[in-house]
Parts: structure tokens; C-alpha cells; sequence
């Protein structure tokens, strides 16, 4: 009498699971005319985080850390701290493109790296400076990231319409001490509480985007 039932469901037919909707692709760039190393700039919150996240992607040269937008004379973490400066804490992303275009690296902009989703701020942290950008470079990476957000939110993937903005503003490198970060202070409780899990994900996400040690 208590196996019966147990038979009876054995008996049905399994229902496939449900699968989750693929992240859309970015349009496609034209490839360059050379082999030189590009750039793309992004902001999505701390740049301890994001910085480390990048340097963990195959095809990237170099991440820097620092501040895109505001003035020279105010690009410092205690005045953009004060969220009166204009600046968002961003990364440099210096990469290789016959490795990774820059569509892929806006793919795991939006997918992995942040919450597109937030305005002025970036769990835990709150403020302009913490905003989600795209610093185009560029006209062709203008209209790129332009044509993927559009793409992004017609498909409803987030519960919320994108925020990110995408703006043309120069680059500040941050000091000294927040460069590497993550590679630096593993350990850190920062770290362990909001950007390992990132880190992860991008590894689980994309494996043939995600890159072992630290570039």
C-alpha cells in the first residue's frame, strides 16, 4: 500500500525542465583594419570588482581602475566620494580584439559583471558614482552598446528597464592602492560578500571566455 503510489509516479513521464532564455547576442562590430589592442570603459558599481572580474577574461591585456567623467583636478576617491563630482568608478579594459570583440565584453558587462538594472547606485553602494555606464570610445561602440541595450529590453530579461547610461567622457587612473584589488586582498570582506560569487558566475557562464590566475 505505501509503494503504490511511489510506482504510480515513477510511471510518469518526466516534463524537461524549463530553460531559462538565452542572453541575447550584441550586434556584431566590424572587425578593425589592424591588430591593436582596443579599449572599452565601463562602469557598474565598485571598481574592485569589476576590475578583477575583467582581468579574469581571455583576449583582455589590461584592466585599470579609476574614474570616467568629472575633471582631472577632482578625480580622487575621497572627492568622488562626496557624489558631487560627476565621475563613476569604471575600468579600463585594454583587449586583444582577435580574441574578444568588444560585443562579448558587453555581453559580460550585462550578464555577469552588474545589475544593469540599478540607477545611481550598485548594491551595497548608492550614488552617481556607482551608476552603470558605458564610456563609448568610439561611434561605432556608441551605437553598439546603444542598439544592445534596445535589444536587452525587449527581451525582458531584467525585471526592470535597463539604466545604464552611455556617455563620452575621459579616464582617470585610481590610485595606487585600488589597482589589482581583488588580486591584492582575496580575503577582503568586500570581496568575499559581492564580488567572488561574480567571479564564479563568469566562470560557469562563459568558460570559454573565462581565463585561470590573474592577468
Amino acid at each position: 500500500l505505501i509503494l503504490a503510489p511511489l510506482v504510480a509516479l515513477a510511471a510518469l513521464p518526466l516534463l524537461p525542465a524549463r530553460a531559462m532564455p538565452a542572453f541575447p547576442e550584441p550586434p556584431a562590430l566590424p572587425a578593425p583594419a589592424d591588430a591593436r589592442p582596443q579599449v572599452a570603459v565601463f562602469a557598474g558599481g565598485c571598481f574592485w570588482g569589476m576590475e578583477g572580474l575583467f582581468e579574469h577574461v581571455q583576449g583582455v591585456v589590461s584592466v585599470t581602475a579609476g574614474y570616467a567623467g568629472g575633471s582631472a583636478a577632482t578625480a580622487n576617491y575621497p572627492t568622488v566620494g562626496t557624489e558631487t563630482t560627476g565621475h563613476a568608478e569604471s575600468v579600463r579594459i585594454t583587449y586583444d580584439p582577435r580574441r574578444i570583440s568588444y560585443g562579448q565584453l558587453l555581453k559580460i558587462f550585462f550578464s555577469v559583471a552588474h545589475d544593469p538594472t540599478q540607477l545611481n547606485r550598485q548594491t551595497p553602494d548608492e550614488g552617481p558614482s556607482y551608476r552603470s555606464a558605458v564610456f563609448a570610445q568610439n561611434p561605432a561602440q556608441r551605437q553598439m552598446a546603444s542598439a544592445y541595450i534596445a535589444t536587452l529590453n525587449r527581451a525582458h530579461l531584467f525585471a526592470r528597464p535597463i539604466a545604464t547610461r552611455i556617455e563620452s567622457a575621459p579616464f582617470y587612473p585610481a590610485e595606487g592602492y585600488h589597482q589589482h584589488f581583488m588580486q591584492k586582498n582575496p580575503r577582503h570582506p568586500y570581496i568575499l560578500a559581492w564580488d567572488v560569487a561574480k567571479l564564479a558566475k563568469l566562470k560557469a557562464t562563459y568558460p570559454q571566455w573565462y581565463r585561470e590566475g590573474w592577468k
